[in-house]
């Protein structure tokens, strides 16, 4: 007998719900009872308490609260049991096995159990979610061992959890060493050149932004994901897809996410949506569920352990993870409701090599305080113009840490995310263009929060820039190998971009301290150390630089429609200097506590995240995924 008569039968389901379930299932191409348990209409336990009948079957609806046999999984590969939806709960007597499965127990699924075990087998049934639990706390261990040193393991040189290895270390010191040299045995020259690299690494960087930006525009011109590619999708040919949302200290935010989430216009019975939560995080667990979530938002507990970071949280996750794309949002995220759709066409117009696409992130709270407004002018030049400059110059993309998407397979791959670096996002991006996988941008936005405090702006960016120059570390420990791996314009774009941002903040107070120093002090006391070229030159950097960025910030505020935000781009200075200082904070950490995640609050502001969104629109449709 079919699922829907077995439901209706057990009056779970009524004649009129039955039919509308049939329709989705030939809209969707989705089985019959992922459509009525994502749709509400029957809860998961029903589903397969009637399956458990139907196949004559025990139905195991506490398999959490089992005692498992140890002796029963050890030497087993917990994500073959993911994957497959079975597990080894006990032994029953003589050389019978009781294994739950989510599946039909048909003879082949049996023999198959049955060969690995070296034993008979006795199914019961359980849902695919109570196994998912069953193999992370039996092999948590394991789990927590490979979501924390998986990728240092297989390849130590690509991990930060190492900051320097030895010839960098060997480097470090001849550098300070002959710096020291040089302040007691050549003073002068010493500073002239101090000061001329100053000058000129800052130029460099924002010059390098400046022509990305400029990319950016022309680029628009391009081919587009547009409205009616999206619409020409059919439900039955959407792939599968995993949502993880990691949430940590998130109570003030997590009762959205289910507004948020279910207005992805998406078949909720192909997505897999998972709140990664940390064990000890009993407040945000309360909080989530007395936001009474729908069954298609699972539970998953993220075992305790060092470090406790974003990206070893996302590697349980991926542990998981059963979609053909994967993306990451954070609680408080409101995705524009196509941008998964939007997604699975640029994947399908992109070759293999395409790992991710990125999609633009922009802020609610835009205008609640000058603080928000320069948060919103800096991210819709970065998103809307950045990215996609860096993308037109085949140049590696570092990552947001929300709203990426990936070809599931191909992340796993990659290694997953480094637990130790603080922008983990941005390494993934840049270790897939040294594997030799690219990187698109999509332009769909999500919008989230911006800081409107100071004191969260400085936690939160130092720990940016911070990740920054552990990536900027990693990926240099042999710096001709990703000279040959991703090419000269690709490991260009790279130090420019990621070891150029943290260098360029370093360098802001060194010129404005130069520059005011010159206003103060007569030219001949201070033409020994700093010569009038240097003098010239610091100050072309001050105008120059800084009339660079003002002007990039007001093509993204022109680009958002958000005309309001135009005069503010000239605090841009003001700005630079906030992440001079959160720039020194971050390396002060990268010395002391290089894998130390900073937390950044949210649900500080006093704007309704549901509130529309002004900007929330680019002038123009989505930017173009190269083919």
């Amino acid at each position: 007998m079919a699922v829907g008569d077995l439901l209706v039968n057990a009056n779970l389901l009524t004649p009129q719900q039955m039919a509308d379930a049939i329709r989705a299932r030939i809209r969707t191409g989705s089985r019959l009872e992922s459509i009525v348990i994502a749709a509400g209409m029957v809860r998961r336990h029903d589903v397969y308490r009637v399956l458990a009948e139907a196949w004559d079957l025990l139905y195991l609806d506490a398999l959490e609260e089992e005692d498992f046999d140890d002796d029963l999984v050890a030497g087993l590969d917990p994500a073959q049991l993911v994957d497959e939806g079975w597990f080894p709960v006990r032994h029953i007597g003589g050389n019978r096995v009781l294994v739950a499965t989510a599946e039909a127990p048909t003879d082949t699924r049996r023999a198959h159990v049955a060969g690995i075990l070296k034993a008979d087998v006795v199914f019961a049934a359980a849902t695919g979610l109570d196994i998912d639990t069953a193999v992370v706390r039996a092999f948590r261990g394991q789990v927590l061992d490979e979501a924390c040193l998986g990728l240092w393991r297989r390849d130590e040189d690509r991990s930060a959890r190492t900051v320097l290895n030895g010839r960098q270390k060997v480097l470090l010191a001849i550098g300070l060493v002959l710096l020291l040299a040089g302040l007691v045995f050549a003073t002068r020259w010493t500073i002239v050149v101090i000061s001329a690299a100053v000058g000129l690494a800052f130029l460099v960087s924002v010059t390098f932004k400046f022509v990305m930006c400029l990319t950016g525009v022309r680029y628009e011109g391009l081919q587009r994901v547009t409205k009616e590619d999206v619409d020409a999708l059919k439900d039955t040919d959407l792939p599968p897809y995993t949502v993880l949302v990691p949430v940590f200290r998130e109570s003030e935010v997590v009762k959205d996410l289910v507004a948020n989430l279910g207005a992805l216009d998406y078949p909720t019975s192909k997505l897999q949506i998972l709140l990664l939560l940390e064990e000890d995080d009993r407040e945000t667990r309360e909080a989530a569920l007395a936001s009474n979530p729908p069954e298609t938002i699972t539970f998953v507990t993220v075992p305790s352990g060092s470090p406790q970071t974003k990206p070893k949280a996302c590697n349980v996750g991926l542990f998981l993870a059963r979609g053909d794309y994967l993306v990451i949002y954070d609680a408080e995220d409101r995705p524009d409701p196509d941008q998964l759709k939007r997604a699975v066409v640029a994947f399908r117009r992109g070759d293999r090599s395409l790992v991710c696409v990125q999609a633009a992130l922009n802020y609610f709270n835009a205008d609640e305080n000058a603080l928000t407004r320069m948060f919103t002018l800096e991210y819709s030049f970065w998103f809307d113009y950045m990215l996609p400059g860096l993308e037109a110059w085949r140049m590696p993309i570092p990552l947001g840490g929300t709203s990426n998407h990936f070809r599931t397979n191909a992340l796993k791959v990659l290694g997953g995310w480094d637990p130790f670096n603080v922008t983990e996002d941005a390494d993934l991006g840049i270790r897939a263009a040294a594997l030799g996988r690219t990187v698109g941008v999509i332009e769909s936005t999500t919008f989230e929060e911006a800081n409107r405090a100071y004191g969260n702006f400085l936690r939160q960016r130092s720990r940016w820039i911070k990740g920054y120059m552990q990536t900027t570390l990693v990926h240099l420990r042999h710096p001709v190998k990703l000279f040959r791996q991703t090419g000269p314009r690709a490991a260009f774009g790279f130090v420019m971009l990621v070891g150029g941002t943290p260098v360029s903040f370093l360098c802001v107070p060194p010129l404005y301290a130069l520059f005011l120093v010159s206003l103060l002090v007569p030219p001949d006391a201070l033409a020994p150390y700093f010569p009038g070229w240097v003098m010239w030159m610091s100050l072309l950097n001050l105008l120059l630089g800084n009339a660079l960025m003002i002007y990039v910030s007001m093509m993204g505020a022109f680009k958002r429609r958000r005309y309001k935000l135009v005069a503010w781009a000239l605090l841009n200075p003001a700005y630079w200097l906030m992440h001079s200082i959160a720039a020194y904070k971050g390396l002060w950490q990268l010395i002391t506590k290089p894998h130390y995640w900073e937390k950044t609050a949210h649900g500080l502001s006093t704007v309704d995240a549901n509130d529309p969104a002004p900007g929330s629109a680019p002038q123009t449709a989505d930017h173009p995924v190269r083919t």
